[in-house]
């Protein structure tokens, strides 16, 4: 809808398809941005499944055997981050895109994507240790 709107501002100086990915990744920007919340995933917010996944990833010999579970706990963690982390992240490891096209996308510089990148990894590792902190705390 906001494109038709703003159909009459597109000036032809690029591609239509980066006009609208910029609509589209600007809307989703400022709609996450408005929610303002930056939950702290806990192990009590887990479901069954998943608190079973961490345990047997804490045990010795642990194997990936359930990927849904993983997935979803991942998906859990992702909402953890920052709106351009999270976009960033999804972007790059989600959807193999380029740090490249993840710039051309967003209009950040390849600098900020390679930095939003490996900081939302960071706090996915951070959280994901918060979790397995205190799930062997708690056994």
């Amino acid at each position: 809808m906001k494109a038709f709107t703003q159909l009459k501002s597109f000036e032809g100086r690029g591609s239509m398809e980066g006009w609208l990915t910029r609509i589209a990744t600007n809307t989703c920007l400022n709609m996450i941005r408005s929610a303002r919340r930056r939950p702290e995933l806990t192990v009590s917010d887990l479901t069954e499944e998943q608190s079973e996944f961490l345990d047997r990833q804490v045990s010795v010999g642990a194997t990936f055997e359930n990927k849904l579970a993983a997935t979803e706990l991942a998906e859990r963690l992702l909402e953890t981050l920052p709106a351009e982390d999270r976009l960033a992240l999804t972007m790059i490891d989600g959807e193999d895109a380029s740090i490249k096209e993840v710039a051309a996308a967003t209009g950040w510089s390849e600098s900020k994507v390679k930095v939003r990148a490996f900081r939302a990894r960071k706090r996915m590792r951070e959280a994901m240790e918060r979790l397995l902190g205190r799930t062997v705390s708690e056994a």
